[in-house]
């Protein structure tokens, strides 16, 4: 079986974001601030945990998200890091079926290609792996390819993003900095925001 030449790059993205999460204390307040202005910690991580690891699967399998997963508090769960990263596991295996990359997906009724989805769900696990590694004090490990990769999906859906307040404005930094910065600069996140 020959995965999608993407596949790699999502796997990596999962990984990535695993790792955010396991290293998310125990004792972390849930009503943090996060570089999400209309998240507190709680809110961001029950976002990113469903529509990037359940999402993620649902996506591939061509199936809507069940209501209860959208009203769950994930949090609430003493072992949701470890469930998260096990449904990021099942959510990659998906995705490495070929049929995955194939055809439209319906996006708000709108039909995209399989791939677009994938892209923008490597947008999902990165940024918002970012908004939560630093609403704790952390970081995010995201490799020189994987940044650039990010900041060309940032790049080619920004208009779109802001179009839907996905994105804010984008943030004034210097034209050498790292791609990872840039990436992050394109999608409105501050790459110096600090808890």
């Amino acid at each position: 079986m020959n995965a999608h030449p993407m596949h790699p790059f999502l796997t990596r993205a999962a990984s990535a974001a695993a790792e955010v999460a396991a290293a998310v204390p125990a004792g972390q307040r849930l009503d943090a601030p996060t570089p999400c202005p209309e998240f507190d910690l709680r809110a961001l991580i029950n976002h990113w945990v469903l529509y990037t690891s359940h999402g993620l699967e649902h996506r591939a399998r061509r199936i809507e998200l069940p209501e209860e997963l959208s009203a769950r508090d994930f949090t609430a769960d003493a072992d949701w890091r470890s469930a998260y990263a096990a449904q990021l596991e099942r959510a990659v295996a998906a995705w490495a079926e070929p049929g995955a990359w194939e055809g439209d997906l319906d996006l708000g009724g709108s039909p995209v290609p399989a791939v677009g989805i994938a892209r923008m769900l490597v947008l999902e696990l990165l940024l918002h792996g970012w908004d939560v590694a630093r609403a704790v004090g952390g970081e995010i490990a995201v490799d020189d390819e994987l940044a650039r990769l990010t900041l060309e999906i940032v790049e080619e859906n920004a208009a779109l993003y802001r179009q839907y307040a996905g994105f804010a404005d984008v943030v004034a930094v210097p034209d050498d900095a790292p791609a990872w910065d840039r990436a992050l600069a394109a999608s409105g996140r501050d790459p110096r925001w600090k808890a």
